[in-house]
């Protein structure tokens, strides 16, 4: 098995919002770690042009990635813009195949922006498709489906305000300070989030959403999420295999949760 993890989502700070507690473990865990977006969040910014603000936070999130001593890469599509499309998938597929994950996380398939969603749908068709001769990619094609799993979506409900239930948690409260330290390192999108969405105090709603779900799984901060457990993919859960002591199964979920 090859011991790399991608992370694949919208924007620079995403990851760092729902998951890189758990990317920081598997990496104490002896994993790989690559993180990516499909655009450089070029629409985050009330004062710079979309190239520079693209380049400020493609930095920041070069930056962050090295706090685990893992890469960044961006796919280079267009905030906002991003649509399930035949370029859009043929650069996920590429990278895929370039970073040859056995596990990869992304965006909820259900979460406030078109965006985290559209990202959710391109991601488990390339994962899929990575696979796939006959695809318009000059890489060659995987072996294997790799394992999927999807994060949280943001303050952890869907678009008509449901909570969200994981399948599972990770129990991160031993590496909050790095996760705290890595969100940091995107400085322009505090001043972004406070102009447009009217939400200050960038790390501190992070935490209280790894603090709700700490509460959820009897522990002090935690990440949920769902595995991708359709047709053909593993049916394993490797995040259980590579973190016993950290995993915790939501035993209180609904049968009738969102999906």
């Amino acid at each position: 098995m090859n011991k790399t993890l991608l992370a694949i989502f919208a924007h620079p700070d995403d990851a760092e919002i729902v998951c890189t507690g758990t990317l920081l473990l598997m990496r104490k865990a002896g994993w790989n770690i690559h993180i990516a977006t499909m655009t450089p969040g070029d629409k985050g910014t009330t004062e710079y042009t979309k190239e520079d603000i693209g380049n400020i936070r493609q930095r920041e999130a070069a930056e962050a990635a090295k706090i685990l001593d893992g890469s960044y890469s961006c796919l280079g599509l267009e905030d906002v813009y991003l649509m399930y499309d035949r370029d859009s998938l043929n650069r996920t597929i590429s990278l895929i195949r370039k970073v040859k994950p056995s596990v990869v996380i992304t965006a909820s398939p259900n979460d406030y922006m078109v965006d985290h969603e559209m990202t959710s749908r391109i991601v488990k068709t390339a994962c899929f498709a990575a696979g796939i001769k006959n695809m318009e990619c000059m890489e060659s094609p995987l072996n294997y489906i790799p394992y999927l799993y999807y994060s949280d979506p943001m303050e952890l409900k869907d678009i008509f305000g449901v909570r969200v239930n994981p399948d599972f948690f990770v129990d991160i409260s031993g590496v909050m300070k790095l996760k705290e330290q890595m969100l940091g390192c995107h400085k322009s999108q505090r001043d972004w989030l406070l102009a447009h969405h009217k939400v200050d105090e960038y790390i501190l709603s992070m935490k209280n959403y790894a603090e709700i779900r700490g509460r959820e799984a009897n522990t002090m901060y935690a990440e949920g999420f769902r595995q991708h457990l359709g047709h053909s993919f593993p049916q394993d859960n490797i995040i259980h295999s590579q973190l016993p002591d950290l995993f915790i199964k939501n035993e209180s979920l609904d049968l009738l949760k969102i999906r």
